[in-house]
């Protein structure tokens, strides 16, 4: 059991990269919030595209975005980190270059903005793992992606807000607000630039040092495609419910949102610092069990009457949240401690790899068990969540079966 880690907020800005870095992170979450939650209407309102196939073209960028992320993870192994961060970031700014290029009703050119986008938002999340893994160690590390993740959700919460305040000038309104990504993107490309830290993974504490071989975690890889749903429950299924199934007033969903962005910002750092004095496989399984206990709290809920079932919704929300932040607490934390420094970014790479197919296939999955019921959509992903937090909780670390190993042979050695 680990003691529990204390972060002074200037020593959690140095962890994470330091202030151009941490300006870096805020500009580039501030231009993804003015555009990516409106990229469907860019779509259908400016390109004068069919909402069926806009939303085919976004997903197979999400989709095909994945195959660049062995790439990266290699890319990552040869010791690049600044660079990597800073090429996430201009790929997007060819993707919102692109889309403002693109004729009405050309289908394919969207795609191929969307494809460049998704390449950015696939390979930014190991890229930036893999840099305050190089940067912080131990638990500083923890709470270092921690305030990662806490900024760059303030960062899209504001650029939304501004761009929701911002649609009622129409389409040119969304034309603008794309070009405001595209120069956000250049600008944060620029500043991650600036950074210039490259790993040297031969100079790494010999103590922090293991040269075994990348590990498998294919139970956590596994159990990681269904706790990303958590994710999207505030997005896809709990709108879905309410306004659909309940016949709630749409307010209801935006304030879920809401409450879950603000959550996020101002609890994803403690939260994960409190849980430093247990393991992160042991937290990781935690959030499962959280999770679990969401999922059939709104199985619950929803069997309520209708005026109660709502703020019922609401109420349970909060504790999915709470389990969202013990997860993104957890995960790529304990990939990066269970990653020898010479493959980190392989593993990286394979973690991203499960946290966007997760995040593809949760909406389609989502929407197809909402018709069939409460039971259906909420048992389903609790009694997959739960095995999913055994599986974690009962994996082996294959760097401490090799350790045991070695004690053993010792002394015959």
């Amino acid at each position: 059991m680990a003691t529990t880690t204390k972060i002074q907020p200037r020593a959690l800005v140095r962890a994470s990269g330091g202030p151009r870095y941490a300006v870096a992170l805020a500009v580039d979450a501030l231009g993804t919030g003015l555009l990516r939650p409106f990229l469907l209407l860019y779509g259908v309102t400016v390109l004068r595209l069919s909402a069926p196939a806009t939303g085919i073209a976004m997903t197979v960028g999400v989709v095909v975005g994945l195959a660049c992320m062995p790439a990266v993870g290699r890319w990552l192994d040869r010791g690049a980190r600044s660079t990597v961060v800073a090429a996430s970031m201009l790929v997007r700014v060819l993707g919102v270059a692109l889309l403002l290029a693109t004729p009405a009703g050309y289908v394919w050119l969207f795609a191929t903005a969307a494809l460049f986008l998704g390449i950015g938002n696939q390979a930014w999340p190991a890229a930036h793992a893999a840099l305050v893994a190089t940067v912080a160690h131990g638990r500083e590390r923890d709470a270092a992606l921690a305030g990662g993740r806490a900024l760059r959700n303030a960062g899209l919460g504001v650029g939304a807000l501004i761009a929701t305040v911002c649609l009622a000038g129409g389409t040119t309104a969304l034309q603008a607000l794309a070009a405001v990504t595209g120069l956000a993107y250049l600008a944060a490309a620029a500043l991650a630039w600036s950074v210039h830290l490259h790993a040297h993974p031969a100079a790494t504490p010999a103590k922090d040092r293991d040269d075994g071989p990348a590990p498998r975690m294919r139970a956590l890889l596994a159990a990681n495609v269904v706790y990303v749903f958590c994710l999207n429950v505030p997005e896809v299924a709990l709108p879905l419910i309410l306004v659909t199934q309940l016949h709630a007033s749409p307010v209801w969903s935006a304030a879920i949102f809401v409450a879950n962005t603000v959550l996020v910002v101002t609890l994803q750092v403690p939260v994960t610092v409190l849980m430093s004095r247990f393991s992160r496989r042991t937290v990781l399984a935690l959030a499962g069990v959280v999770l679990t206990a969401s999922y059939l709290g709104f199985l619950a809920a929803t069997s309520l009457g209708h005026s109660w079932s709502a703020p019922a919704v609401a109420t349970v929300s909060v504790v999915c949240t709470i389990g969202e932040i013990i997860y993104a607490g957890s995960a790529t934390a304990l990939v990066t401690a269970l990653a020898p420094a010479h493959v980190l970014g392989r593993a990286l790479a394979r973690f991203q790899l499960s946290t966007g197919f997760g995040l593809a296939v949760s909406p389609a999955v989502i929407t197809a068990l909402a018709p069939h019921g409460p039971a259906a959509l909420w048992g389903s992903l609790a009694a997959a969540t739960l095995l999913s937090a055994f599986a974690v909780a009962t994996e082996e670390d294959q760097g401490t079966r090799l350790s045991g190993c070695r004690r053993r042979a010792r002394p015959g050695s």
